[in-house]
């Protein structure tokens, strides 16, 4: 399926099963270009790349090379919300409207800042879907949640906010503090702890191709027409452009090209985020632990992010979804390390969580579009090798 190629960097003692697990992907699973990165108790144990930073195979994968990573870029986002609870700016069981006025419309007087970070505010669609000239403009995305009347009463139910939850949570920031997510990322968490992380690519990093340093990422397979049968799957239920799933990734139409350097100079809190798999695992790392003296969460707010907002079918993704106020947790949905884990996969196959338990933090990132949203099979494989190598059950 794939060819051996070269994989560079070093695994500590122990970790040697991520290094041959990712070697395996390339062959295995036909990886073009990735990189794993894990810390664990805030120390780097394992630091590896290879393949080809384009997609047409003639650019080698450096060490630095960054991705946008997707949907992994909630996790990054979700903590700018717990931090300013954290910080006492913030009250998780206030009304979203107490912040921002203008919310309050079309039946969300009620809808809490919990309910935004537990995917349960109603809001997954877009009635009026951005177009991507549109969505450069983040406050285009405000207004247009602002305006919108939830698909179902906020806080009774669950459901994956695709791209809307970028523009809820970026709502909140503003209200709150005055500045974007990103601009907040870039001062508060990203600057701290010297991540390779950016929510609105700089224009320094923005060069993406054989000479910059964000290398371009294969477009998304193409969706076939609708199925007449029963949703099993949230890749059938994609392919019905009627469906919840469908119109809540379509909310900006058509989908920007994610390799265009504006699109990943705006800032888009649900999507767009750009990261090495260095920046993700040391991202989650100072989640749960200090890394260089730098620590994000409390323990309290580490308890906040992983105790559970919403289980059970997931009426955007169609199966069963666990979330935490802001992040994914361990189920069969997305398997993470361990019942103690929380984070973010991205569709496409990056992911970056933390596992208190075992002080692991991992970060995975890759070129090599597939059509999941969770569960990806590479970085599956190179989760069953941390499991093994730190033994979690």
């Amino acid at each position: 399926m794939g060819v051996d190629v070269d994989v560079n960097g070093a695994v500590a003692e122990g970790f040697e099963p991520v290094g041959e697990a990712f070697a395996r992907n390339f062959t295995a699973f036909g990886e073009r270009g990735a990189a794993v990165a894990v810390y664990r108790d805030g120390h780097k144990v394992v630091d590896l790349w290879g393949g080809t930073r384009d997609v047409d195979g003639s650019a080698p994968w450096e060490r630095g090379t960054a991705q946008v990573v997707r949907s992994a870029t909630k996790g990054v986002a979700a903590a700018v919300a717990l931090l300013l609870h954290q910080r006492g700016e913030l009250d998780l069981d206030a009304p979203v409207g107490a912040y921002w006025p203008e919310f309050k419309a079309h039946g969300k007087e009620r809808l809490l800042v919990r309910h935004v970070l537990g995917h349960r505010a109603g809001l997954p669609v877009l009635d009026r879907p951005l177009t991507p000239g549109q969505a450069l403009d983040p406050l285009r995305g405000i207004e247009a949640v602002a305006a919108q009347s939830p698909v179902w009463q906020p806080g009774t139910d669950h459901g994956y906010h695709a791209l809307t939850y970028g523009w809820l949570l970026d709502g909140l920031v503003r209200h709150v503090t005055g500045r974007g997510t990103g601009e907040w990322i870039a001062s508060e968490i990203a600057g701290p702890l010297g991540l390779d992380l950016w929510l609105g690519l700089p224009e320094a990093e923005a060069a993406a191709g054989r000479t910059g340093r964000v290398g371009p990422v294969e477009g998304p397979e193409p969706a076939s027409g609708p199925r007449m049968r029963p949703k099993r799957s949230v890749t059938e239920a994609y392919d019905d452009p009627g469906s919840l799933t469908r119109r809540a990734f379509a909310a900006i139409t058509p989908f920007p090209d994610q390799n265009d350097p504006a699109y990943l100079a705006a800032a888009q809190p649900a999507a767009n985020g750009v990261a090495t798999a260095d920046g993700l695992a040391r991202f989650y790392a100072a989640l749960i632990g200090e890394v260089d003296g730098v620590r994000l969460f409390e323990a309290a707010t580490a308890e906040l992010a992983r105790a559970e907002e919403s289980a059970g079918p997931d009426r955007v993704l169609v199966v069963g979804t666990r979330f935490g106020l802001g992040y994914m947790l361990h189920g069969s949905a997305s398997p993470l390390l361990s019942p103690a884990s929380f984070g973010h996969p991205g569709r496409g196959g990056s992911l970056g969580f933390a596992d208190p338990d075992s002080g692991i933090a991992f970060g995975y990132v890759t070129n090599g579009f597939r059509r999941t949203v969770t569960a990806d099979p590479r970085a599956q494989a190179l989760l069953r090798a941390v499991r093994e190598a730190v033994g979690a059950r």
